[in-house]
């Protein structure tokens, strides 16, 4: 069994903001696993709020055995990018060999499209309200805050868009004092989810305050092991197979977060249809689906997935699965 991994960056249509910084492209790491002629291949966002690199990434990679299979790749690395890229690759070399897709592999229904939230990236009210004018045909919207004038941002958002399902994205950039003073607000511009008010390792104030709208486990949340820690401060766990370590470890999750009376969001970090293609699978039913990577690069993939008025497609069998 012979794994390559490269880099890829990608353009993106334009500079992308969050409260943590700012960025101009997407650089991905792209493993390659081959297994007697049949290559199946996977993609991975190395990201730095989990102290990882395209240089660390690649390491763990790396270090892997001559051979093992997908189960055994779950001991080998811990939940996060290196193990999210293999996993993939696995899956689809998997169905690649049996002539499958991976969704009948795993036993799931056939997927279909799911629409998917368009992100507006953090900037002046001004430029968000325009960049919302310019979506405004888009059925669900999510906005990057975590400021000081966030309320002026959602109010400029509404009423560039003011027809369209509002999410927000604090990224940990809140105090339980701004939570607390714009959570009204927010139910009163329709905004119907809010991601990661508080910091991860600092969210324990929300099991003693008002929760008015669904409140969603970000970076919180990483795999099955978080669930536990995040019983009566959210409503909602978003599963990015970037933090779970791949598409087994995300199916799992969703399966455990749904029994134990959570709703399930799936989301992504900015890449190309080659990492957002497992999530489709993953997505299929979720309340919010957050797959807009490619929609937000200046170029993608070949066989790129389809986003149209119905949402984003699954994948054809000449990308992935």
């Amino acid at each position: 069994m012979e794994i390559s991994v490269t880099r890829d960056t990608f353009r993106l249509a334009q500079v992308f903001t969050i409260s943590r910084g700012s960025r101009s492209e997407a650089k991905v790491l792209t493993v390659r696993i081959t297994d007697d002629g049949i290559t199946g291949w996977g993609e991975c966002v190395p990201y730095a709020r989990y102290d990882e690199t395209l240089d660390s990434v690649t390491a763990q990679i790396e270090g892997l055995p001559a051979r093992f299979d997908r189960q055994e790749l779950q001991g080998l690395l811990p939940a996060g990018a290196a193990r999210n890229a293999v996993d993939c690759a696995l899956w689809d070399l998997e169905a690649k060999r049996s002539g499958k897709r991976v969704w009948e592999l795993a036993g799931l229904s056939a997927p279909g499209p799911e629409i998917t939230a368009y992100t507006l990236s953090l900037d002046t009210p001004e430029k968000m309200q325009a960049e919302a004018a310019k979506h405004a045909h888009r059925p669900l919207l999510k906005i990057k805050l975590g400021t000081p004038d966030d309320m002026l941002r959602v109010e400029a958002v509404r009423a560039g868009a003011p027809k369209a399902q509002i999410i927000v994205d604090a990224n940990e950039g809140w105090s339980t004092e701004v939570y607390a003073d714009l959570a009204p607000h927010l139910v009163r511009l329709g905004v119907s989810l809010v991601e990661q008010p508080l910091p991860a390792g600092q969210d324990e104030a929300l099991r003693g305050i008002d929760r008015p709208l669904p409140v969603c486990a970000d970076e919180s949340c990483h795999d099955r092991n978080s669930l536990p820690g995040l019983a009566g401060k959210y409503d909602v766990v978003n599963i990015k197979l970037d933090k779970t370590g791949g598409l087994t470890e995300a199916l799992a999750l969703r399966d455990a977060a749904l029994a134990q009376g959570y709703k399930v969001m799936v989301g992504c970090m900015i890449g190309s249809s080659l990492a957002m293609a497992p999530g489709v699978l993953v997505a299929q039913g979720a309340i919010v689906t957050d797959l807009d990577g490619p929609l937000l690069l200046a170029e993608d993939r070949d066989n790129a997935l389809t986003f149209d008025e119905a949402g984003v497609h699954p994948p054809e069998a000449a990308l992935w699965g």
